[in-house]
């Protein structure tokens, strides 16, 4: 029976996780501490931090709020040295936190595009700097991303978002290589249409809700809680064998492209 209670084997596991403070963040720090995790939920700002780890406590989970600028390297190592001397050496991390800023390619300001890149790409490989240390000390970790299916399907008009988001699964793909030989795997999860804070404005849009959920074979736009259950999955050790990858959850909706296509005669009953 306490083997089935900590099927994923996180109990004790310290997590920390970025951008914890909303959306897919808190639904993935809530997920981890119920699954026997301590959490340490990282935001820029401090006060949905400590919501989430609020909620956490509240359910009698570990949680511990910082506020972290996760594009500051400073900032990073003084979140993990404080997670380490509150709740332990750190196991997992989930780069999480992330921008999107609306602009053409044809004239965004180069400061718009740094400031993405910044947050999006640069603070993924600074915040597996700063953690990943520990973790090939320990000789074990695991390290998931949050991409999206936009690093292969380009996003129009969203400035530097599909290129970081790109850059991203390159770089877990070449963490995985470089780490693995050290115990520290590196996996991403990529994310469809997700109904969060972030997108909420898409989705107030008439019409919108219905039309989006139309392309999609599950006919769903996708929770927090979908890609949370996913990054509980390879960050825990029941992933253990998993190193490089990405996993889409997206409901299906990048498999489906051709079926976008009109073709007479090729539409088929189901609808």
């Amino acid at each position: 029976m306490a083997e089935q209670q900590d099927w994923l084997g996180l109990s004790g596991t310290v997590c920390a996780v970025t951008g914890g403070g909303g959306g897919i963040g808190r639904a993935v720090a809530v997920t981890l501490a119920a699954a026997g995790a301590r959490v340490a939920v990282l935001d820029r700002s401090e006060g949905p931090a400590h919501e989430t780890a609020g909620e956490i406590i509240a359910s009698g989970g570990s949680a511990l709020a910082l506020a972290c600028d996760v594009s500051d390297r400073g900032s990073l190592e003084t979140a993990a040295a404080r997670i380490a001397d509150t709740l332990g050496p750190c196991g997992v991390l989930v780069n999480n936190a992330a921008l999107l800023r609306p602009g053409p390619l044809a004239d965004l300001p180069l400061e718009e595009w740094n400031a993405l890149l910044a947050v999006n790409l640069t603070g993924c490989f600074l915040a597996a700097q700063v953690f990943g240390a520990g973790m090939r000390a320990m000789g074990r970790g695991s390290i998931v991303h949050i991409a999206s299916i936009a690093a292969d399907h380009p996003q129009g008009f969203s400035g530097a978002y599909s290129v970081s988001k790109a850059g991203v699964a390159m770089l877990s793909r070449q963490l995985a290589l470089e780490w693995g030989p050290q115990g520290v795997r590196s996996n991403v999860v990529a994310p469809g249409m997700i109904q969060t804070p972030m997108t909420r404005s898409f989705y107030e849009a008439p019409g919108v809700m219905a039309a989006r959920c139309a392309v999609v074979p599950t006919r769903r736009i996708g929770q927090p809680q979908d890609i949370a259950d996913a990054v509980a999955f390879l960050a825990s050790p029941r992933s253990s064998y998993v190193n490089g990858e990405a996993v889409t959850v997206d409901g299906g909706f990048t498999r489906g492209l051709m079926n976008l296509i009109p073709r007479p005669g090729y539409e088929g009953a189901a609808r």
